[in-house]
């Protein structure tokens, strides 16, 4: 990855910056960490609770965004699950830092981005912090958490990390939930732009008696994830002399997956631009759709497929369920996205109050 992006985004050290075996060590580190199906299952409650928590506090009055709700549920769900200690106002702290990085990455040379940097000098100190004290006994988290395999992994010489770099491989196992607050954006666009599926998730949602795992939800989730462009593309460098599609690529030169391309590519999908959950009916295994890429490409354990991807698509459902409540109302206002910011989102994150205006708070 470009230094722009390790400095912020993904952190100096990282597994993004390793090639080759090196790369596969630590890559089946996070497989092992995030990638197992009973992983989605114990951050399942997590998202179930803290999901509950924000749409309580919708209904309790006043107006507040997708984007707002989204960063502070995922982020205190997914340091649950991680093993991580503090308060919920503690972890949402920590969250609005970590979807800052994701904001700033995006605009090298701007205040926005020397913020993120400075977030990212924060995190890495307390993410080893944690490291540290996990190792000196101090504390204890499950051995299936992210903080205690991260804390225990050793390189292939057998050495420990330092707690530098195993802090931020283990903010690389929670940061990309928090960015999913994006999608969650974007399906709040799309849910008030299309109110007939939100009144069939609401209607599957209470027959379901939960909010993870309904079937229509899912399908919205992954339409959503196919055509939202707030991360196009990822950029990476050729190890060795190639040729691709007819075009030669030196050892060095720079090579870009277009993940928007690849995702809404004429070649793939039918009727692409069209916003059709329905599509993926049917489909048992969404890694096996060779055009769908939007937590990277090939296979999770060999190749650039985003471990975490299950999660992701876990937290995701659970926000579109919460968002076809007919007790909310997702507001008019906003839901412009600009195209030439990388990442993007719907200007407002997707304002959204209680339908009822009794409930409502008269300052707001």
């Amino acid at each position: 990855m470009p230094a722009l992006v390790q400095e912020t985004l993904f952190g100096h050290g990282s597994v993004h910056s390793l090639d080759g075996q090196a790369h596969r060590h630590r890559k089946a580190t996070f497989v092992d960490v995030a990638y197992e199906d009973t992983q989605v299952e114990r951050l399942t409650p997590w998202l179930e609770r803290e999901w509950e928590t924000e749409r309580a506090a919708w209904l309790g009055g006043g107006i507040r965004n997708a984007y707002q709700a989204a960063t502070g549920a995922l982020g205190r769900a997914v340091m649950g699950w991680a093993g991580l200690p503090g308060t919920p106002a503690a972890k949402t702290r920590w969250s609005a830092r970590l979807a800052q990085i994701v904001y700033g990455f995006g605009a090298p040379y701007s205040p926005a981005y020397g913020v993120a940097v400075l977030n990212r000098l924060w995190s890495d100190r307390h993410a080893a912090h944690l490291i540290e004290a996990v190792r000196a006994g101090a504390l204890e988290p499950e051995p299936d958490t992210a903080l205690f395999v991260w804390a225990h992994h050793r390189d292939q010489s057998g050495e420990l990390l330092s707690a530098r770099t195993a802090g931020v491989e283990l903010q690389n196992s929670i940061r990309p939930m928090i960015a999913v607050a994006r999608f969650v954006a974007f399906a709040a666009k799309e849910l008030h732009d299309r109110p007939e599926w939100r009144t069939r998730i609401a209607t599957e949602t209470a027959t379901n008696g939960r909010l993870v795992g309904g079937e229509l939800a899912t399908l919205f989730a992954q339409e959503i994830r196919r055509t939202s462009p707030f991360v196009p593309m990822l950029p990476g460098r050729a190890t060795a002399d190639i040729d691709i599609d007819g075009q030669h690529v030196a050892a060095g030169g720079r090579v870009v997956l277009d993940i928007l391309g690849t995702n809404t590519g004429e070649n793939s999908w039918a009727h692409p631009e069209r916003f059709a959950p329905e599509r993926f009916l049917g489909v048992e295994d969404f890694e096996t759709l060779t055009s769908f890429i939007p937590h990277g490409g090939a296979d999770v354990a060999t190749g650039h497929r985003c471990p975490g991807e299950k999660l992701a698509v876990a937290g995701l459902t659970a926000a579109i369920a919460v968002l076809s409540d007919p007790r909310l109302r997702i507001l008019d206002t906003g839901l412009q996205v600009n195209l030439r910011r990388l990442p993007t989102k719907p200007r407002s994150g997707g304002d959204m109050r209680s339908v009822n205006p009794s409930r409502r708070c008269p300052f707001h």
